[in-house]
């Protein structure tokens, strides 16, 4: 078994920030409500690619906004989620952060949590792989770098796009309730949780992967 782990809303519970922030921009640029739905998951090149494209001016003003929420963000595990990782580790479970962050805003989480690159055997982010979520690319690269086959590989999600991107990967996908609701993310899903709460590495080692 390996184990490949999203950052935001899986390890960190960073997602409320961001979506409050995205739905101000959403509200601000284009009128709409929930825009943060639309684009979690992205990397901030597709977002920009997506709904701002050729707009130069406002690219470089959200770039520097998103480095300020960035630099000052509250970054907390998700319940459970430390244990959890330091079970899988103590246990030699190869594992990996994928992520659709930039090598710049995880040098941030690394201030704040100077232990996290040394429990984990890679950190991958959008510097690391071509196409980001929901294309498969990232997750493979994450079995490619662990040395581990899609049927042996746990991904754990909480987005759309990812959930997605796990599925095309062909890993064994555990949807975490943390952004979106069970009822939503559970069709897309071979397993939900709400979080690693109690949970341990052999639980999952009997799922019917």
């Amino acid at each position: 078994m390996i184990a490949l782990f999203d950052f935001d809303g899986v390890v960190m519970d960073t997602e409320t920030q961001y979506t409050i922030f995205w739905d101000r921009m959403g509200k601000e640029y284009f009128g709409v409500d929930d825009f943060a739905a639309t684009i979690k998951g992205q990397t901030l090149v597709q977002i920009f690619e997506k709904h701002f494209p050729g707009r130069t001016a406002d690219q470089e003003r959200l770039t520097a906004l998103v480095d300020d929420l960035e630099r000052n963000m509250t970054y907390e595990y998700v319940p459970g989620a430390y244990e959890f990782i330091r079970a899988l580790n103590d246990a030699g479970v190869p594992m990996a952060i994928v992520t659709s962050s930039n090598k710049v805003k995880m040098a941030q989480v690394y201030r704040a949590h100077p232990e996290l690159p040394e429990l984990m055997d890679a950190i991958l982010t959008s510097e690391d792989f071509a196409r980001s979520k929901p294309h498969p690319d990232c997750f493979l690269k994450g079995m490619e770098v662990l040395g581990g086959r899609p049927e042996e590989t746990l991904v754990f999600e909480d987005s759309f796009h990812g959930i997605a991107a796990g599925r095309a990967a062909g890993a064994y996908v555990v949807g975490l309730a943390t952004t979106n609701t069970r009822e939503a993310i559970a069709p897309l899903c071979d397993m939900v949780i709400d979080d690693f709460t109690g949970l341990t590495p052999d639980y999952f080692s009997s799922a019917q992967m």
